[in-house]
């Protein structure tokens, strides 16, 4: 547990991470957010917003086994029941760490996470090529 939590914390520092309902609400909506993470003690009217946030955003939500003081501490707070990660990569890692702990519970969560980085991937080196193209000008054969 302790290396998600350390994952969380560096994804925050890289500003890849939002913390808080308000927060998670925006990002959310915004189809900002990859994964919503929940504390294993947060209240159920929690739970139902960030299930809510999840089918808005078209993003996936998972409750992890750590408490809220445990998620506050790796984010820099006193206590957090809700944070979204942003970058599909860090939620990647996230979901493999999680899946390793408990792969009936996060399995399924995991590769759908990497199916979509590698999407992701695909994406990014195909507009990458493009700009390239467009820079450059794209070189003819000539016969």
């Amino acid at each position: 547990m302790d290396k998600i939590l350390s994952l969380l914390g560096l994804a925050k520092k890289a500003g890849r991470l939002e913390a808080g309902e308000e927060p998670v609400g925006a990002a959310a909506r915004a189809h900002d957010a990859r994964l919503i993470l929940l504390a294993d003690d947060a209240a159920d009217n929690t739970v139902r917003r960030a299930r809510h946030f999840a089918e808005a955003g078209a993003c996936l939500c998972a409750k992890i086994p750590a408490t809220k003081d445990e998620l506050g501490r790796a984010v820099g707070r006193t206590s957090c029941a809700m944070l979204a990660i942003t970058d599909i990569g860090f939620a990647e890692a996230a979901a493999k760490k999680l899946a390793a702990l408990d792969e009936a519970q996060f399995g399924e969560i995991a590769e759908r996470l990497s199916v979509k980085a590698s999407r992701a991937a695909e994406r990014k080196a195909e507009q990458k090529r493009h700009d390239k193209n467009v820079r450059a000008g794209k070189k003819r054969i000539k016969k």
